[in-house]
């Protein structure tokens, strides 16, 4: 079993990113506290911390977007976690598959990458 205070040893808020666990594409990034990932683990939906709002809340509670977590790794430091998920629908709040759909245009080009 996973000693989850390795986690937690520099600081008690750690990003997770979270990725589809088919296409690999990057949905979102968040933030977790050993609470939530907790329940991340018991429940086996995505749970965050949210920074706004101060408290715990569980990805598609109020959309019904639930991101089904079927992996949990951490990188190489154990300071940051990938969560791989079979999202029930959209992930972003604006209703986009991703929240990472704003390009910023490299030197000066407008040409997408």
């Amino acid at each position: 079993m996973f000693d989850l205070d390795l986690l937690f040893q520099k600081a008690s808020l750690i990003p997770v990113i979270i990725q589809d666990g088919s296409t690999r594409e990057v949905l979102m990034l968040g933030f977790t506290n050993r609470e939530a990932v907790e329940l991340t683990l018991k429940t086996g939906t995505a749970w965050f911390w949210s920074r706004s709002r101060e408290k715990l809340w569980n990805k598609g509670e109020t959309s019904g977007n639930f991101l089904h977590v079927e992996r949990v790794l951490t990188d190489c430091d154990t300071d940051t976690l990938l969560y791989l998920c079979r999202p029930d629908g959209p992930t972003c709040h604006t209703g986009k598959r991703s929240c990472f759909f704003n390009e910023i245009p490299m030197n000066g080009k407008d040409d997408a990458l």
